[in-house]
């Protein structure tokens, strides 16, 4: 899970990911599109992406083209954030019942 979280501090890397999450299945060139970074630059990125298993890379012909993989920020989700968010839902509705009460008395 570390390669994970390392992967997504990067704003390059998380901006990668939303061209992917628009556009799956791109290749290299399409990817480097409207970026302010070098081919090589973009490489290092995916393949620390890859690494985290965040993109997988499927070979058609000479081509390589990149694929979101939103499992592993899905186990993210369910493990870190859910639990957190459950709270928040409960805590807002006390207040709203809370609310409600003070109107009523």
């Amino acid at each position: 899970m570390d390669n994970i979280f390392k992967a997504l501090a990067d704003p390059s890397r998380r901006q990668l990911l939303d061209q992917l999450y628009k556009n799956n299945g791109q290749s290299l060139k399409e990817l480097c599109q409207g970026l302010d970074m070098s081919r090589q630059a973009v490489t290092k990125h995916l393949a620390m992406l890859e690494e985290a298993n965040l993109v997988v890379v499927i070979r058609h012909g000479r081509e390589k083209l990149h694929y979101l993989n939103a499992a592993p920020i899905s186990e993210i989700y369910q493990r870190w954030i859910s639990k957190y968010e459950q709270h928040r839902i409960e805590r807002l509705s006390e207040l709203k019942k809370s609310l409600e009460e003070d109107r009523e008395g």
